[in-house]
């Protein structure tokens, strides 16, 4: 059972982690907005993850005898004067994230909840990785400067990223669904199997597989 604390803690940080799916969802359509959109394939995907995040922490609390709460979420940033800035946003944000899940582990300390602290060690870890990725991103972009078939180069390479989407929500596929589908997946994760039709009508078919490059 958690602690009054231990849920806010966690119903709080699972506000932060969908806010980074607001953010990187927002700077996809700056993204898309230039013309780059091998960038705004990535932040659509990256806002995909921290939707799992997201969902994967209130899983935690509802299934810990806790009470999920959703909280309002702030409007993000939806402009940035360059590609780089955008990146280096992105580098900012996750250090940020990182900070906040560590603090959330020393809350999980004071609390002596060891199961909490546990289920924690997956965000820290996941909190490295992403780190990692926004910082080899920033690299890539930093690079290119002024360059524009260098950025363009960049745009390309961060088009070709894949996601699995977890089968805690019912259905595993990689790059062709999107975040409504992601959305849509949560409600009716018992419609989708591997390599079977989702059992609903084919008008929504659409928003489960997209068929644009894109």
């Amino acid at each position: 059972m958690l602690s009054d604390r231990m849920n806010e803690a966690l119903c709080q940080q699972a506000n932060r982690e969908l806010y980074s799916s607001y953010l990187y969802l927002s700077m996809s359509y700056y993204f898309e907005s230039i013309d780059m959109l091998g960038f705004a394939h990535w932040m659509r995907l990256q806002a995909a993850e921290e939707l799992v995040h997201t969902m994967k922490m209130l899983d935690y609390v509802a299934g810990s005898g806790g009470r999920a709460r959703m909280l309002a979420v702030e409007a993000p940033q939806f402009s940035w004067s360059s590609p780089l800035q955008a990146f280096q946003h992105v580098w900012d944000h996750e250090r940020t994230v990182t900070g906040l899940i560590l603090a959330l582990v020393r809350v999980a300390e004071e609390e002596k909840d060891a199961a909490t602290g546990q289920f924690l060690e997956w965000y820290v870890k996941e909190q490295v990785e992403e780190e990692e990725s926004s910082d080899g991103v920033l690299i890539q972009v930093k690079a290119a400067g002024e360059d524009r078939s260098a950025l363009v180069e960049a745009d390309r390479k961060l088009g070709e990223r894949r996601f699995k989407f977890p089968s805690r929500w019912g259905f595993e596929c990689i790059d062709d669904i999107d975040l409504t589908a992601f959305l849509m997946g949560s409600i009716l994760s018992n419609c989708w199997q591997p390599s079977i039709e989702p059992s609903i009508p084919n008008l929504a078919l659409s928003a489960w597989k997209r068929t644009s490059a894109f």
